[in-house]
């Protein structure tokens, strides 16, 4: 192991046992309020406002936390947001109302915002030029790996009942402790010099603002109301765990397959042709697939479904980060945050909607989000031209939950 790694080695341990573990919880928390709400007779619309309040706590939190985080410092920001997210796992139980957890939701994204922005930035104030992008792929597979494991602690207990809240929330509060009990040097703070501007965001890169939006519709809609597909198909408890965390571990194994691809071909091209694969996917699943199917074969979709999305922002903001100025990569990624942090908050609401008026309206929509994308990739391979090559920059995982680069501008200019 290199000396430089080496040496914040034991910083780098704390921050992902603890980014580690908030993963675990928040991805639990997810899938088990999906099914939760339906086993309280919630609507699908209903059940997808909830998904959607979540990102609309992400984008707030993504704005306001490292104001936070500058006024009291990063370990008082983690300890107070992680003990508001852990008591908010519990609220859900004492409220059984769509509004109520809405509300409690988005309070949870906030502070995951929050939490979020804490590690990320002290992991990049810790790192170095030589190892900020092994740390960062690291951090990325961390993760996923912790949203699986997540995924699968649903069927260890029973979600109609009170344990799996009280499983949360004991699980974020130990979040606290590695963070708490290091003895680290907390990074200095630094503020990002590039204002965030949608327009201009727009104007460099039509493509990559647009599909940014998209990416988050797409998994805000997916991991907000796949349980409930899953749960109308037929599937118990533990099954739909192992859906859901196939779609989870698909985005981990393919997240360097595409990223490698796209470092070698347009970017926009890799991004048109996953769209097109997720789009037949879904399609067999909802025309082809019958209603009484192994789960197996739903395993296998949702695997295939969850490689071509998950990675798909990650190339994105390679693809704008190639077509930026040098001093605009951090304003750039705010913005791209932003509109996919507003996406992932829209897509539940869409898709949740359709899924009230038409059983496969999941699949409608996600169908249809994939085209779009496809369409608007080909639309812009027409009107303009890859980047020059001397101005790629090589693809880096990025992190599954979006925050803000606000305190990490090394980060933004590594890609």
């Amino acid at each position: 192991m290199p000396g430089r790694l080496r040496t914040i080695l034991p910083t780098v341990l704390a921050l992902l046992v603890g980014y580690g573990l908030m993963q675990m919880g928040n991805t639990l928390q997810g899938t088990l309020l999906a099914v939760r709400g339906g086993i309280e007779g919630f609507t699908s619309a209903e059940i997808g406002a909830v998904g959607a309040g979540f990102w609309a706590g992400i984008v707030a939190g993504s704005l306001q936390g490292g104001r936070l985080i500058r006024r009291v410092g990063h370990i008082r920001t983690f300890a107070a947001l992680g003990a508001i997210a852990s008591t908010v796992a519990l609220l859900h139980l004492l409220i059984l109302d769509p509004l109520a957890w809405v509300a409690a939701r988005a309070l949870t994204g906030f502070c995951f915002a929050g939490l979020f922005i804490v590690v990320e930035s002290w992991l990049n104030g810790a790192a170095t030029p030589r190892t900020r992008g092994r740390i960062l792929s690291i951090y990325s597979m961390t993760g996923m790996t912790a949203g699986i494991t997540g995924q699968l602690l649903l069927p260890t207990t029973n979600p109609a009942d009170f344990r799996p809240f009280c499983i949360i929330a004991t699980i974020i509060a130990f979040a606290l402790v590695p963070i708490a009990l290091t003895r680290a040097a907390v990074p200095a703070q630094a503020d990002a010099t590039g204002r965030i501007d949608l327009a201009r965001l727009y104007r460099q890169s039509p493509f990559g603002a647009v599909a940014a939006f998209l990416c988050g519709m797409t998994s805000g809609a997916f991991f907000s109301l796949a349980p409930v597909f899953a749960s109308r198909r037929g599937l118990d408890t533990f099954e739909i765990a192992v859906f859901m965390a196939s779609g989870t571990l698909g985005g981990f194994l393919m997240a360097w397959p595409l990223g490698w691809l796209s470092d070698r071909l347009d970017r926009r091209a890799v991004i048109i042709g996953a769209a097109v694969t997720a789009a037949a996917t879904v399609f067999s699943v909802v025309m082809l697939v019958p209603e009484d199917a192994r789960p197996a074969l739903l395993y296998f979709t949702a695997f295939l479904f969850g490689g071509t999305i998950m990675p798909t922002y990650s190339i994105v903001i390679a693809h704008v980060n190639d077509t930026v100025a040098e001093g605009q990569f951090v304003a750039a990624s705010g913005g791209l945050l932003i509109l996919q942090g507003a996406g992932a908050a829209t897509g539940p609401l869409i898709a949740g909607a359709v899924m009230s008026f038409y059983p496969r309206g999941l699949g409608y929509t996600l169908i249809a989000i994939q085209i779009v994308m496809a369409l608007w990739g080909a639309y812009r391979l027409w009107r303009r031209s890859a980047p020059p090559e001397r101005h790629r920059g090589a693809f880096v995982v990025e992190p599954p939950v979006p925050v803000a680069p606000t305190l990490a501008p090394a980060h933004s200019q590594a890609r």
